[in-house]
């Protein structure tokens, strides 16, 4: 059973259209490989899970749970499937194991052991609007490791994806603006191409990565490794104020 580690953490929602209020908790929860019972008795790779869970209004935190357990079992998810089967944390947690036992009496000498590290985490939150933080780490073989952090931004009083065209105004105003904070973030003057310093932007255009977040400050957007540089680069982030971005936003 998942360790469960309540956190008082309660955003009270007023319903559109009437005064009945739903109240979601928000729970963080953890799971390691230990868990498992194919690890009893046996060494595993380390599988460790930091996530959050919600409860309360059964329709809207089934949604959004169901969303943050599709992109864990998608992180766990092994070989040339794309879309995965698992039904519980545990199952998908299992199968990567089982996936490396199977590579490595495939391939005895393989060095080193696989390990996977996933966090979801809360990091905004208003009647409107919550946004939660998405890393996943694994090391599957070969020279590195490699790591993506993302963003969900959800609507709590339905428990939907919030779009971007939904988040601002109009994207393509918003991008232009922060094409501009980003120059200036990496000294790329507005005359030089955007490929100047290295970057691998296609058709030597700027654009932003696919999700946003939140925070009560600032906007984040972070270029995971590959995406616009190369992986000694690091990932690359750009911050913009809240303050800054707010005429661009549809969102309080």
């Amino acid at each position: 059973m998942n360790t469960k580690i309540t956190v008082a953490a309660i955003i009270v929602l007023i319903s559109m259209g009437c005064n009945q209020e739903k109240n979601i908790e928000i729970s963080s929860q953890s799971f390691t490989e230990r868990e498992l019972a194919i690890c009893k008795n046996n060494k595993c790779p380390e599988v460790t899970i930091n996530y959050v869970e919600v409860f309360g209004d059964d329709e809207v935190s089934e949604k959004i749970n169901k969303k943050i357990k599709n992109f864990i079992f998608s992180s766990l998810l092994m070989g040339e499937d794309t879309i995965p089967t698992a039904k519980s944390i545990e199952e998908a947690a299992t199968n990567f194991i089982e996936t490396y036992n199977a590579d490595k009496t495939q391939f005895p000498d393989m060095a080193g052991e696989y390990f996977a590290e996933i966090t979801v985490n809360e990091i905004f939150s208003s009647e409107e609007h919550l946004c939660f933080e998405m890393r996943q780490y694994l090391f599957t073989g070969g020279a590195h490791g490699y790591g993506t952090t993302s963003f969900l931004n959800i609507d709590p009083k339905n428990g939907e994806e919030l779009t971007s065209e939904e988040l601002f105004k109009s994207n393509k105003e918003f991008t232009a603006f922060a094409e501009k904070k980003f120059r200036a973030a990496q000294k790329i003057e507005k005359d030089q191409s955007i490929n100047d310093n290295g970057f691998w932007f296609e058709n030597d255009e700027f654009y932003l990565p696919k999700s946003v977040g939140f925070t009560r400050d600032s906007l984040i957007f972070v270029y995971n490794q590959y995406d616009i540089a190369s992986y000694a680069d690091g990932p690359i982030e750009l911050k913009i104020a809240l303050k800054e971005a707010e005429p661009f936003l549809s969102i309080d």
